[in-house]
């Protein structure tokens, strides 16, 4: 095949809305080049041992008494003092630190499967969970049992309290969960930690490590009253865990965003690779349960990898996590071969992702998917075009106060013919009346239905989507929120 046919060449030339001002902070910094049947979704349940429930019930309780996710200090003063008084553990292992807006937990979770493949030991931290508090510290693949939670707590608790005692706020609910998942990936020992920010990058409380390599997946606007209000200037936050000399690996981004990312990529002397340009999605087919690729890495081609995965945006998570896992392994600079590709095969294979385009029932379909914003409800709309023939689609909506759920609601109009509006047991979550007159004015009076109770609100969506018979292609949608999703999950008997 001639260089002028290669798929590869087609996406890079088919991109139009690149600035040519980037060539200028491209030249100033290195790039890497090439030289030379679904699996069940792992979520812990609640311990069957009564004494062992209350337990992690308690400390799940003394944890809701710190500030919750989304009260911040915009510090990392409180972690930096609890990393010091515990013998700074996030210096023992190297780690890949990934930000972004949309497609951090999914990425984490392949980058995740891809080095347990290879033979690494690895610790996994991701927010929000699903069902379990337990499910965000992960060793080995698997999220850390009750026991070993509990543990954990009561060894880092003494250190906690000490700093409590010297700062002049408490450590928040986040900032503990982030030192047991240090401690916890210390003492296992892991070989590698795979870490997911929270919010933002630079004053996160993740980022008290110095990852090896940087994961940007694609910026968009969330989070808005805190990160900026345009994607670069949500970028200049996020562009806080690119570190010297690391490598950035970096999804397709917003013009404004790319600048700002390869920008601070140069001040520090990191090495840069691109989706679309060092490394992408070369082809993609729909397959049973997910989808078969060709992706384009850092150090050549690997083709016929199936992905257990629905969508376009999970193939360039894909694309995304080998990139980071081939620089990890120094693919592309201190190696010139690729990874083992039966290895790379097997690792996605057995990719799951909670909550992210799930199905949990047949007869009607039943799919779960946490989008909270208007970025991944477009992405879970196109998925769920693609991957189901639904002849007809019900909503189920629970949404937060703090979102765009209008641009949510308007991303989703096109594939709900009804929407069930409820509401989920969070503090945060929007009243179900007050998020029903939104939705009214995106979708008019007859195509929605109110039911604040979530149970509800599943039964009253399976009805509908029944009444167009048992094999007439009728499915449901639950989605809006992480938390609507969790505790549909529940209800519908996973976990």
């Amino acid at each position: 095949m001639s260089d002028t046919d290669d798929p590869f060449d087609e996406i890079i030339s088919a991109e139009t809305d690149r600035d040519p001002d980037l060539a200028v902070i491209e030249a100033g910094s290195r790039t890497l080049r090439t030289q030379g049947t679904p699996p069940e979704a792992q979520v812990p349940t609640r311990p069957e041992d009564p004494e062992l429930d209350k337990a992690l019930r308690d400390v799940e309780a003394e944890l809701a008494t710190r500030w919750g996710e989304t009260k911040l200090e915009p510090s990392v003063s409180r972690i930096a003092a609890l990393m010091d008084v515990l013998g700074e553990p996030q210096r023992s292992y190297p780690s890949i630190h990934i930000t972004g807006t949309n497609g951090k937990t999914s990425t984490a979770r392949m980058i995740e499967a891809l080095l347990g493949a290879f033979e690494l030991r690895t610790g996994r931290y991701t927010s929000p969970h699903v069902q379990s508090v337990t499910e965000r510290i992960s060793l080995d693949g698997a999220p850390i049992s009750a026991e070993r939670f509990i543990e954990t707590y009561e060894d880092v608790k003494p250190y906690v309290e000490m700093v409590d005692a010297q700062q002049e706020y408490r450590l928040s609910f986040f900032e503990v969960l982030t030192g047991m998942a240090y401690a916890a990936f210390a003492d296992a020992p892991v070989d590698v930690a795979v870490v997911e920010v929270g919010m933002g990058g630079t004053w996160d409380a993740t980022n008290v490590i110095d990852g090896d390599v940087a994961v940007v997946t694609p910026i968009d606007l969330d989070h808005t009253d805190r990160l900026g209000e345009t994607p670069g200037e949500i970028a200049k936050e996020k562009a806080g865990i690119v570190k010297q000399d690391a490598t950035v690996i970096l999804a397709q981004q917003p013009v404004d965003a790319a600048q700002v990312l390869l920008k601070k990529a140069v001040e520090v002397d990191a090495t840069v690779a691109r989706e679309g340009l060092e490394f992408g999605v070369v082809s993609r087919q729909v397959a049973v349960g997910g989808q078969l690729l060709t992706l384009r890495g850092l150090g050549g081609e690997y083709e016929e990898v199936y992905l257990p995965l629905h969508g376009p945006y999970q193939a360039h998570n894909a694309a995304v996590a080998l990139a980071a896992v081939e620089a990890f392994f120094g693919v592309g600079s201190q190696r010139p071969e690729p990874l083992d590709i039966d290895t790379v095969r097997k690792a996605f294979a057995a990719v799951s992702s909670p909550g992210r385009l799930e199905v949990v029932r047949r007869s009607p379909t039943v799919v779960l998917d946490a989008a909270h914003n208007p970025a991944g409800a477009r992405a879970t709309a196109e998925a769920v075009g693609e991957a189901f023939d639904f002849s007809r689609l019900i909503g189920v909506v629970g949404a937060s106060g703090d979102k765009n759920v209008r641009g949510l609601l308007e991303a989703f109009e096109p594939i709900f013919a009804e929407v069930v509006v409820t509401q989920n047991s969070s503090h945060r979550a929007m009243d179900a009346d007050e998020l029903a007159a939104i939705a009214v004015e995106v979708f008019g009076d007859e195509r929605v239905q109110v039911e604040p109770r979530l149970p509800d609100a599943l039964e009253a969506a399976i009805t509908l989507a029944e009444e167009e018979g048992e094999f007439a292609g009728g499915g449901v949608l639950v989605t809006g929120s992480v938390i609507t999703v969790g505790e549909a999950r529940l209800l519908l008997g996973r976990g």
